[in-house]
């Protein structure tokens, strides 16, 4: 373990809606002589918390506070290189993660965050992964409810599958959970970007390496009945397939030929239409800033549901993989996935860089490749559920 660094962990935006459950998850949770240390722009935010946290635990009365502004370059120089992980909740991070990855990147730290921003995720690839393999940093996004679910899942469910065969999965999604005001800000800010995402996806493709003697697909599935889970099928284009899709990639675990369909899934026919032009609508509001401002306002950053409505919630993820003539059913599920369970897969994401013995990797990576087994492990031991629910 690199002792050189003050801290093993260092959790920035935790006095934010999901970066506090976080910051609890890691109170409960972190091991025994784990160094790490609270983050954020506001001290006295950043004291109010340690005073919780203290309640679940008093040795975490003296636990350190690090004064850091998404906006000061410098400052998150010094905050990366005192660190040897950095966990960011801090979005939307079009607009507030790009100097951080940057200072993770040049210093050789290694980074997790919650984003699902596509636009975000191809701009980092190319402005800083080349940096990131020459330090050995480790840049994962997309630690929480976008996309581990759908990353780790498919990666399980190819491990059911033969080896060195064509491949196909389709993964379906279902929950009941509400939005938090930060994830609707950045979900907004997202839908309100198509060019900027368009560019960044173009100026990608033209940095990644070709795949000789390999293929992998993510193409957009049709609204369909699915008959594998007996519910209405809609293609989703999150960050989400891509994501597994880039896991595919890196990884031949994958076969010589990879085809990933992510859908929103929803038992009846009116919920799928209802769903489909509410998605309509928003999408079009996003386009006007003025709608979109007053979307944001309707539930400002830094608020969500509450706890009695987080124990209520659950997710499920049902994988449909086929290939080498066996066919297999698998699932992903537990519970609140926007904020219980997202604080869980991403203070296990930053725990498990931090302490697990993972295989050689550096740049921006994917959670299948980073951590594929171990953050599963790491997950199954923490309650959300991997199985296989029948094959054949």
């Amino acid at each position: 373990m690199d002792r050189e660094r003050a801290y093993d962990v260092v959790l920035f935006g935790a006095t934010g809606f999901v970066g506090a459950l976080t910051a609890e998850y890691l109170a409960a949770h972190a091991p025994a002589g784990c160094r790490w240390a609270l983050a954020g722009r506001d001290p006295a935010k950043l004291e109010r918390l340690r005073e919780r946290l203290a309640a679940i635990d008093p040795a975490h009365a003296d636990l350190p506070l690090l004064r850091a502004d998404a906006g000061d370059a410098a400052a998150l120089r010094e905050l990366a290189s005192s660190t040897r992980v950095l966990a960011t909740t801090v979005g939307p991070y079009v607009w507030y993660g790009a100097e951080l990855v940057a200072a993770c990147a040049e210093a050789g730290t290694d980074y997790v965050d919650l984003t699902g921003e596509p636009e975000f995720v191809d701009r980092t690839y190319v402005e800083h992964d080349a940096r990131a393999r020459e330090t050995g940093a480790r840049i994962v996004h997309a630690c929480g409810f976008d996309s581990v679910p759908a990353d780790l899942g498919a990666y399980f469910t190819v491990r059911q599958l033969p080896e060195g065969v064509p491949l196909a999965v389709d993964g379906f999604m279902r929950s009941n959970a509400l939005l938090s005001g930060g994830t609707l800000a950045s979900a907004l800010t997202a839908l309100s970007r198509g060019p900027q995402n368009l560019a960044a996806a173009r100026a990608r493709r033209l940095y990644e390496p070709r795949l000789p003697g390999r293929r992998v697909r993510g193409p957009v599935g049709a609204p369909r009945f699915s008959r594998e889970t007996g519910t209405w099928a809609l293609p989703l284009t999150s960050l989400d397939p891509r994501i597994v899709t880039r896991s595919a990639a890196a990884l031949d675990r994958y076969g010589p030929d990879f085809r990933y369909r992510h859908y929103a899934s929803v038992k009846h026919l009116a919920v799928a239409v209802g769903g489909t032009a509410a998605l309509g609508a928003t999408v079009a509001l996003a386009q006007v800033p003025a709608a979109r401002r007053w979307l944001m306002g309707r539930w400002e950053p830094g608020r969500g549901p509450d706890a009695e409505r987080r124990a209520r919630s659950w997710f499920t993820v049902r994988f449909v993989g086929e290939g080498g003539g066996r066919r297999v059913f698998t699932e992903v599920s537990g519970g609140d996935p926007g904020y219980g369970e997202t604080a869980k897969m991403l203070a296990e994401s930053a725990l498990c860089l931090a302490y697990d013995t993972l295989p050689e990797t550096a740049g921006q990576v994917t959670t299948a490749v980073a951590m594929g087994d171990a953050l599963t492990g790491r997950l199954q031991k923490a309650g959300i559920t991997f199985r296989v629910a029948h094959a054949r």
